[in-house]
């Protein structure tokens, strides 16, 4: 007999109805999203603005706020591929390296005689000793600084590699501590471009690894190309340095191991400074947009314990001294120090605007990039060009639907109409699943979509012709609408489960579009299945309920 019991039919609709409302808020797409952005910018800043106050006001909090995100190619946005110089890794290695190594062999300076650092190539450090006949001990004074590499490949390796030229003590990283090192700084500068593009609220960017030094960056509703270079390009490597001197002359000899670098606002004026910093920007805790004493834009920023101890204990012993900021090779400030300072906090002043010291504070809060890079594709999609393809998709989804629809009609009649309004619910309750997960969809994606909609019926398709074949029985119409299900049942799931093994191949060996189209196929799999199967059904079984029809004709 034709029956569904009453719990399963309040599951199905249930379904049904949650997969609608869940979908709904994508009908609303621009006060929806702008009311998710108001409770964003509100949750960082702290600050309700009347346009965050009006946004949020667009869209009742009460009701389902989740949205399908648009990918690059339908929202317009940019697209970078970075190569990391994972070199310049090794230079600030050897750099930091020299102050421990130069009060290492202070220690024995009677055996070794004076040591100075000599001119080397950017990833070794090579020092000049003053008793070449005592290199061996030089040496093995290095070896002793040297530490294990925290590595499963590295393991029984040591960071550094040590021998002597001459009256030259040669130390470099070991290939072990290479690769270690190449691979900390890729997942450095990855958490770190996606701490910077998180900042600014984008939606759904995709920042991934590519090869051994590459970053892939594809982020949506940004302005151009250009726009998001300027906003993770730029390193913002804070740091803080004592000052030797000063010299109007840019190629002046700053001595080996000191740097020459300009001042940020005065031309023509360079700072000698130790090339080794008191504190650096990684021992940041805090930056943000502030004003000096004088109301101009500045950033204000505030260092971690080890950070405000250093800082604190170098200001009470060079009392009267100059001590330059910093920021990516320019001397942006180069304050006399007047008193200790405590607590390890500060004030960064220049000729800011306000964007500018906001975008300073991002940059320091985020943290400064490891290694320079170098962008060797960038590319800019407009958002008239996202449009066009949100367009094409959608008439190409009408197109498809229309057509599936009259075909179903044409050969099965209001039996059709019911699998018709079933595919009407199954696309609802795609795009309800693709918002409660907070997928993303693209052109590929769009193109699963439309695949989906000619593969939903298929399985009305079995089922209404082996209701067919069963009606020939005479066994009655709601023992043949029973069979029909029954019989067709296995050819559904062998053709499903086949086909959703495809989509999480591709999900799990694809990337970018391929495993958008393989998320919404997949997606498209499961809520087809349900809607033929269920939805339909208990279509099927009202209207059989309600007519009670001596025949039908399928």
């Amino acid at each position: 007999m034709l029956h569904i019991p009453l719990w399963k039919r309040v599951l199905i609709v249930g379904v049904c109805a949650l997969g609608i409302i869940t979908a709904a808020p994508n009908l609303f797409y621009p006060r929806v999203e702008a009311h998710n952005d108001a409770i964003v910018a509100l949750e960082k800043s702290g600050v309700n603005t009347p346009e965050q106050e009006a946004a949020r006001a667009a869209w009742p909090d009460w009701l389902p706020s989740g949205l399908v995100n648009l990918g690059l190619d339908l929202r317009g946005g940019a697209h970078l591929l970075a190569e990391v110089q994972v070199g310049d890794v090794y230079k600030a290695r050897m750099d930091a390296f020299w102050p421990e190594m130069r009060r290492a062999l202070a220690e024995d300076r009677a055996t070794i005689g004076a040591v100075r650092r000599a001119p080397s190539e950017p990833d070794a450090l090579r020092i000049q000793i003053g008793e070449p006949s005592q290199m061996a001990r030089a040496v093995e004074i290095a070896r002793g600084l040297a530490s294990p590499v925290v590595t499963l490949t590295g393991v029984g390796q040591n960071d550094i590699e040590v021998r002597a030229e001459g009256d030259q003590l040669v130390i470099g990283l070991s290939e072990a501590e290479r690769a270690a090192s190449d691979d900390r700084t890729m997942q450095q500068s990855l958490e770190i471009i996606r701490r910077r593009v998180d900042e600014v609220g984008t939606r759904e960017p995709t920042i991934q690894r590519q090869g051994t030094d590459r970053i892939l960056i594809q982020v949506p509703g940004i302005g151009s190309a250009e726009e998001l270079k300027a906003l993770i390009g730029t390193t913002a490597k804070l740091t803080f340095h004592p000052v030797i001197g000063s010299s109007g002359d840019g190629n002046a000899n700053p001595g080996v191991g000191n740097l020459l670098l300009p001042d940020a606002e005065q031309e023509g004026l360079f700072y000698i400074l130790e090339g080794s910093p008191v504190v650096t920007g990684e021992e940041l805790v805090d930056a943000r947009p502030d004003v000096d004493q004088n109301g101009f834009p500045a950033v204000a920023f505030r260092f971690n314990p080890t950070g405000a101890r250093a800082f604190g204990d170098y200001t009470a012993n060079n009392i009267g001294q100059l001590f330059a900021i910093v920021l990516d090779n320019q001397v942006i400030s180069a304050p006399r120090i007047n008193s200790h300072i405590p607590g390890g906090s500060g004030i960064i002043t220049g000729r800011f605007t306000v964007e500018e010291s906001t975008n300073l504070a991002v940059l320091l809060r985020a943290g400064a990039l490891p290694a320079k890079m170098v962008f060797l594709e960038e590319r800019t999609i407009g958002p008239e060009l996202g449009q066009d393809s949100i367009d094409a998709g959608r008439i190409a989804s009408m197109v498809g639907m229309v057509a599936v629809v009259f075909f179903m009609i044409a050969c099965y009649g209001l039996f059709g109409v019911l699998s018709s309004v079933a595919l009407l619910m199954n696309i609802a309750l795609i795009f309800g699943v693709l918002s409660m997960i907070g997928g993303t969809l693209t052109l590929p994606g769009i193109a699963g979509i439309v695949l989906t909609i000619g593969m939903a019926v298929d399985a009305n398709v079995l089922v209404f012709e082996r209701i067919r074949e069963e009606l020939k029985t005479a066994r009655g119409p709601a023992r043949a609408i029973e069979l029909g299900y029954e019989k067709a049942m296995s050819a559904i799931v062998d053709a499903n489960i086949t086909t959703f093994i495809t989509a999480a191949i591709l999900f799990m060996l694809g990337s970018g579009p391929v495993r958008g189209f393989a998320v919404t196929l997949g997606i498209g799999i499961v809520t087809s299945v349900f809607t033929a199967i269920f939805v339909t059904r208990l279509l099927i079984v009202l209207w059989f309920e309600r007519r009670r029809p001596k025949t039908i004709t399928v």
